[in-house]
């Protein structure tokens, strides 16, 4: 062949594999826009208590957001709180786009009576999630709901299709108000949450719960059940009267299935397991009951719904099933270490979710975080290395986009693998090599299980134990099929250990799940950062950004809260989808014209 002479058929060639990924992803992303209504509720009362619930469009739990790989979800949120309000997306990787994570280091919050838009990209992900208000200890008070993540059609499921998906958002409940609480927290005066809920709903036959949750199967057919833990302290042990589950997933991963009586869920984490109806025709006691206490059966902490039957008419009865020893903290980490990686089957891309894995990797630098609880000024704080974070005025992107975080943080002000000689309160922002492989060794102080969650990434979990982690506890790490997930639990006195490859520009939260510890100072901030000014390598701030603290504009105006007409969202999900549609078209006409020339 003469040299600089190119087949046409391999000019085709070029041009197919330039414009087919931009076409086939167009043709499955949908945009969803979603308008949500918060506000207060003081008729639900779930466990006949005078308290306000946060709901979201009168609905508590709030709605579900159903999407497919690579959606853009669009949610824009009225305030109808009292209080400044944000979302975040627990799991969800906001890839390359920090500035719609809803927390208080990334967004300015929603101020009472304003409405702001979250647009984000459900990028290559696949799985069970939640969302929650993360500021103001506003969770507390409810405003939680479940994300769906599913299966693109061309990609397929590792197991046959259910004939049904269930949501089950189970947690712990205060029976007095999230703003009592609240103050009591800064008097050092809380107690725990005394009830479990699940879906909103408190524990069947309990005199005090205004109604029970109830899922209806017909005899012979398997269920999926999408199990998150939204509570705020409590990790609880979950079965079925008289059934197995099988667990497929977790956190965005799909997982070597294995079959179980019962599943320990700490707080923040995600599971969907698969159920069968193949008992008798009847009613059978779906259980929820705490880890490290000794609530009996007939106690608030236990929840109790119901598995129902098509035509059944025989009530749930007997005992309910037994779980194992809530103190046997063995069994949980013997069951936390039995959750491997399915390295064979496709999840958010056909490939293989092993041909990405942990294997043969070089660490570039390691965090060493020990969570513990300190007194300072006279205060019970949960402290990360002796650091209690506090929380700046400025969001630490905002700071970092107009000042590079002058005046508001200092980059590795703060240690990140010892801890600090005396218990501070401080802005702990912590530095991550970008695209080096990084492991964060997770200690604990505490007497209760903590569960740790980073925000823009999914992590390996590589190992974990009870007792002191020495550089020796690396020969234990799992290297081969590690599950990857974004939440791990931490046992008392104990460790875990994670690998994540910081690949995702931008400033993200790293904390404890456990409400009072994240609200009383157990966070830091890891920022990851790539000197490319591409647009594609992070996203600017988005056009409707808020500014608060020091960028605070002089006498704002409120925004009004005005709703769309409903006609909108179909039609702003048509243009922005034709948008992207008509850009793969104009790519495809200049390739083939180019061809027509040469």
């Amino acid at each position: 062949m003469a040299s600089g002479f190119v087949a046409p058929q391999l000019k085709l060639a070029i041009c197919a594999i330039l414009v087919l990924p931009f076409l086939v992803t167009t043709a499955t992303a949908a945009d969803i826009f979603l308008d949500w209504h918060v506000s207060t509720d003081f008729n639900l009362k779930p466990v006949s208590s005078d308290q306000p619930v946060i709901t979201i469009n009168g609905m508590f739990p709030g709605p579900l957001i159903n999407t497919t790989t690579n959606d853009y979800i669009h949610v824009n949120v009225f305030n109808g709180l009292d209080d400044p309000l944000l979302f975040t997306w627990n799991g969800i990787h906001q890839r390359l786009d920090s500035w719609q994570d809803g927390v208080s280091g990334t967004n300015c919050p929603i101020p009472p009576g304003w409405n702001w838009t979250y647009d984000f990209q459900v990028k290559d992900q696949i799985g069970t999630f939640s969302y929650f208000p993360s500021i103001n200890f506003l969770k507390a008070g409810g405003g939680y709901g479940p994300i769906r993540v599913n299966n693109r059609p061309v990609i397929s499921v590792p197991f046959p299709k259910p004939e049904a998906e269930f949501d089950l958002l189970i947690g712990d409940w205060y029976s007095t108000s999230y703003k009592d609480i609240r103050y009591r927290l800064s008097a050092a005066e809380a107690l725990p949450p005394d009830w479990m809920l699940i879906n909103g709903k408190g524990p069947y036959m309990n005199n005090f719960s205004v109604s029970y949750e109830s899922i209806n199967v017909t005899q012979g057919k398997t269920y999926l059940l999408r199990i998150s833990n939204v509570g705020t302290t409590w990790s609880f042990n979950f079965r079925i009267q008289n059934h197995q589950m099988v667990l497929v997933e977790t956190e965005g991963s799909y997982v070597n299935q294995i079959e179980l009586e019962s599943l320990d869920v700490h707080v923040g984490q995600s599971y969907s397991v698969l159920v069968t109806a193949n008992q008798d025709a009847a009613d059978y006691y779906i259980v929820a009951s705490p880890k490290m206490s000794n609530a009996t059966d007939n106690s608030t902490l236990v929840g109790v719904a119901v598995l129902h039957y098509h035509n059944s008419t025989t009530p749930a009865k007997g005992s309910l099933p037994s779980g194992p020893d809530p103190f046997d903290l063995q069994f949980s980490i013997n069951q936390a270490k039995s959750i491997r990686w399915n390295l064979t089957t496709g999840a958010a891309r056909p490939n293989p979710q092993g041909t990405f894995n942990v294997s043969n990797v070089t660490i570039s630098e390691t965090f060493i975080l020990n969570a513990s609880i300190a007194t300072i000024d006279g205060l019970s704080r949960y402290t990360v290395n002796n650091v209690s974070y506090l929380t700046p005025d400025t969001p630490l992107k905002l700071a970092d986009y107009f000042s590079n975080g002058t005046g508001v943080y200092e980059l590795d002000a703060f240690s990140k693998n010892s801890s600090n000689a005396k218990a501070v309160r401080g802005v702990f922002v912590a530095s991550a090599l970008h695209k080096g492989w990084t492991e964060i060794v997770l200690k604990s102080s505490l007497d209760m299980i903590d569960t740790w969650h980073l925000d823009g990434y999914s992590f390996f979990v590589v190992g974990m134990g009870e007792r002191e982690w020495i550089p020796e506890s690396r020969s234990t790490y799992n290297l081969y099929d590690p599950v990857d997930r974004s939440s791990v639990q931490v046992y008392p006195g104990g460790w875990s250990a994670v690998y994540v490859y910081p690949d995702n520009p931008g400033m993200w939260n790293l904390r404890s799940q456990n409400l009072q510890s994240w609200y009383l100072g157990e966070e830091l901030y890891v920022r990851v950062y790539d000197a490319d000014p591409n647009p594609a390598k992070e996203k600017p701030p988005p056009p409707n950004r808020l500014l608060c603290g020091k960028y605070e504009p002089p006498a704002p105006t409120p925004a009004p809260s005005v709703s769309p007409t409903p006609s909108a969202p179909s039609s702003n999900a048509c243009n922005l989808h034709k948008t992207r549609y008509l850009i793969a078209m104009i790519t495809a006409v200049i390739c083939f014209f180019y061809i027509g020339l040469h």
